[in-house]
């Protein structure tokens, strides 16, 4: 057969349209799998990253097809966000215009692929529809206390009116006017994610088997659970006056209660409300307040890798056992949304407070003596025995801190505490793209929620988009609505949510039918036959924030009644990126690869056995024109030498034994490569690239031998394996030879694998001197006989001390 990759591939993908052939069935008495690659931003075009990732999770989907599964794989589009509002500024176009014409670019480019989608469950987070629910799921969360409303700090520029995204941020000015970016407070929208710490955190060990250890650290550190002593540092009587007497106190957080009497000093963050008195009120010299409101300025995100910085803010507290008084800094490394704000400080035992210490010539106080002896060069931060502690001196650090916890209860200093570095997730944007909050101000029923029956609050059409200010805000009418309780004049919140709201229930959707997303989210017998996704392929960048986002969201339908599974996703894969030139595709650098091209040039299924060859998909893939075109050459000689194979209906019945020894290898290497299948599917490791090395190594053994018969079974079952990989090539040659009666489950036969001779490795003294061939029923002595025989000229002038036989594999012979 004559490959034209430009035909099969139309012609098969009209077939598989028409055919509604990868629509999931209704009937849940079948065995199920549900595979999900993680839905796209619809940015405008498809890139290689993106043909890996699709490519991966189609194959898994048609390899569970033939083997009589109902098969839930389904693609949408991640399609709110603030890329939509730039191309608005930057092109003129409506943000939902530019949206939409994407996905419908995009969705040709992925079915140019031959990727088998369900097209009837597509949608996109930004339909009206998927708006309605998720304001609804939104509304019930508020209603049971999983939402609340506070004060945050953003990043604020004034000369475009609008707080500005962490990205949006570069080197403390606004990407778009390049002025300084100020810190401001604003009432945000926060979920309660910290009330499922403990049970994210032990969730995880239910997720070993079927995820990569490295996701499941990353969400162990991130929701970071620790055990310690919470304690008061009461302020000096001097700072308290200088403060006017509204402060007397703050909380400290310690995993190290061992190291407290190595305190030398405390540091606020820059927000803290006691630096924001101080600066508020003149109570530090201007240069002092000028630094602190530089460091105001600054995320948090970038205070965290920037060089260390404070001053002192000229207030002393009171240690809580010795008496002493202890300096009060500010500073950059604390974090207000950790531990208050605030922090006790051990430079003898903490790199981190040794760097500052040193940089500012504090003192450094020894408090536990380690094996590593401490000369005040460097910190030492591993466990020891208690020194300069007081009356827990000669304690060791663990029994230090249980006493010591013991002394700070029962003397009411102080408490053991659970603490998690996992903050609530603040999901307000003060942007137009996005799904609106649907929360009501009112002047008399105060914050409200919106009723049901008028949802959606959807988006307004009519928006003028410049970059300045908040569109809904300044919108004319939008905003003012009625409340839905005393029905008095009140106006609508103009945030709108953090897209990761969107893409943490996503899965869900997917499990219903379409004739029933009108009456709700999803149908619960739905979601309980199809959850949780058995497979979910996506980038290790989503490690933390969307898988986090999205078990939460699980935990919490789950508890208001909608799903009963505890996880979303039972196995992971997080596929590597695509490199060219040894760095990340971008177009920057223009290193990047068009699909469309390759596709053009080569067809789809080139594109598809390239990008699961050339690399496990865990790993990183280096792009390679030259490995193309081997992919491309494959295939053809893959067509061309069908024309070997027969015309049947059903797998030949072949008398093996009568076969000659080439009939019978090139039998082996084809039931090798079936066997290599099921592990690749079956065993979920995805190792592709070693699949289609067997069929490679399969289809040169069939060329080394004549048997029509064994031809033809070669290609019934190899055409079977690689349809998953290569769909349109296998469609077209098991279609004009078997009428696709090869894509189901084929039998492996063991009668393949029996031999009658084997060839064995002869070692002397472990070195490599012979092969022999032998026959399969030889005893161990006649086998021995026959590789000493072998390696006869290494033997003269030797004792033979001793004869190894490691069976089916080698002979090692040990000589002096």
């Amino acid at each position: 057969m004559e490959y034209c990759p430009s035909e099969i591939e139309k012609k098969w993908q009209t077939h598989w349209e028409e055919d509604r052939a990868f629509e999931p069935s209704l009937d849940f008495s079948k065995q199920k799998k549900y595979i999900l690659s993680m839905f796209p931003y619809p940015s405008g075009r498809i890139h290689m990253g993106h043909v890996r990732n699709y490519t991966i999770g189609d194959a898994i989907a048609r390899y569970y097809r033939k083997q009589n599964f109902n098969v839930l794989h389904p693609i949408g589009w991640d399609s709110f966000g603030m890329p939509a509002e730039n191309a608005a500024i930057k092109h003129g176009i409506h943000p939902k215009k530019w949206t939409y014409e994407n996905i419908d670019y995009m969705r040709k480019e992925l079915s140019s692929l031959g990727l088998s989608f369900s097209k009837t469950r597509e949608f996109a987070a930004s339909d009206s529809l998927y708006t309605k629910h998720e304001q609804r799921i939104f509304i019930e969360m508020f209603q049971k206390g999983l939402v609340y409303q506070k004060n945050a700090t953003l990043n604020w520029c004034d000369t475009c009116q609008t707080v500005l995204a962490n990205e949006q941020v570069e080197e403390g000015c606004c990407w778009r006017c390049d002025n300084p970016v100020q810190q401001r407070l604003m009432p945000s929208y926060y979920l309660k994610i910290t009330q499922y710490a403990q049970e994210l955190l032990d969730d995880c060990e239910k997720l070993k088997e079927g995820w990569p250890q490295q996701v499941l650290t990353m969400q162990e550190n991130w929701i970071g659970r620790s055990e310690g002593l919470e304690f008061d540092f009461e302020l000096s009587e001097e700072s308290k006056q200088k403060l006017n007497n509204k402060f007397d106190k703050y909380k400290v957080f310690t995993t190290r209660p061992d190291t407290i009497y190595g305190v030398s000093y405390t540091a606020l963050a820059p927000e803290h409300a006691i630096v924001k008195y101080l600066v508020e009120h003149k109570l530090l010299s201007d240069d002092k307040i000028a630094q602190i409101k530089k460091m105001q300025s600054v995320g948090s995100r970038e205070r965290a890798q920037a060089p260390k910085e404070g001053l002192s803010l000229e207030l002393d507290v009171i240690h809580p056992l010795t008496g002493e008084k202890v300096p009060v800094w500010v500073a950059n490394f604390v974090l207000i949304e950790y531990g208050g704000g605030a922090v006790m400080a051990v430079p003898a035992h903490d790199e981190r407070d040794f760097e500052f210490a040193q940089k500012y010539d504090l003192k450094i106080v020894q408090s536990i003596e380690t094996q590593t002896p401490f000369d005040g060069s460097v910190a030492t931060t591993e466990y020891g025995t208690l020194v300069n502690s007081g009356e827990f001196s000669g304690l060791d650090s663990k029994s230090a801190q249980k006493k010591i916890i013991e002394y700070f209860e029962d003397k009411k200093l102080g408490n053991k505490v659970i603490n998690y570095k996992l903050r609530d997730w603040g999901i307000s944007r003060q942007r137009y793209w996005g799904a609106p909050i649907p929360m009501i101000h009112c002047p008399k029923c105060g914050l409200v929620p919106e009723s049901f029956e008028n949802l959606p609050v959807a988006l307004p059409d009519d928006v003028e988009i410049s970059g300045e200010g908040n569109p809904l805000d300044k919108h004319p009418t939008w905003k003012h609505t009625t409340c839905p309780t005393c029905k008095g004049e009140a106006v609508r919140e103009t945030d709108t949510m953090d897209t990761f709201f969107q893409s943490s229930w996503y899965f869900l959707r997917y499990t219903t039918d379409p004739s029933m997303w009108n009456d709700a989210p999803f149908d619960k017998k739905s979601a309980d036959y199809w959850m949780s996704v058995d497979q979910y392929v996506g980038g290790i960048e989503h490690a933390i924030l969307h898988l986090l986002y999205s078990r939460f969201f699980t935990k919490v339908l789950r508890d208001l009644g909608y799903v009963k599974c505890d996880e979303p996703f039972s196995n992971l894969l997080t596929q590597g990126m695509v490199l060219k030139d040894g760095s990340k595709m971008s177009k920057s650098k223009g290193n990047t690869v068009d699909p469309d091209a390759i596709i053009k040039k080569y067809g789809a299924d080139t594109a598809r056995l390239f990008i699961l060859f050339a690399a496990p998909p865990q790993k990183e893939l280096e792009w390679n024109d030259s490995a193309v075109e081997g992919s491309f050459r494959f295939l053809k000689k893959f067509a061309q030498k069908s024309e070997n194979a027969s015309t049947r209906t059903k797998i030949p019945s072949i008398n093996h034994n009568v076969l000659s020894k080439e009939s019978q290898y090139a039998r082996k290497k084809v039931y090798e490569a079936l066997k290599k299948s099921n592990e690749t599917y079956v065993g979920g490791v995805y190792a592709f690239n070693t699949l289609i090395a067997s069929c490679m190594e399969a289809l040169n053994a069939l060329s080394d031998q004549e048997d029509k018969s064994v031809w033809s079974e070669g290609y019934f079952v190899l055409l079977n394996i690689l349809e998953p990989i290569v769909p349109h090539i296998c469609w077209e040659m098991s279609d004009k030879l078997f009428g696709c009666g090869n894509f189901k489950n084929i039998e492996i036969l063991d009668e393949v694998f029996v031999e009658d001779s084997m060839i064995l490795a002869v070692t002397v003294n472990g070195k490599k001197r012979a092969e022999v061939e032998v026959s399969s029923s030889a005893s161990k002595d006649e086998i021995l006989e026959a590789g000493k025989k072998s390696v006869a000229k290494w033997l003269e002038n030797s004792e033979l001390l001793k004869e190894i036989y490691v069976p089916n594999k080698l002979i090692n012979l040990v000589v002096k």
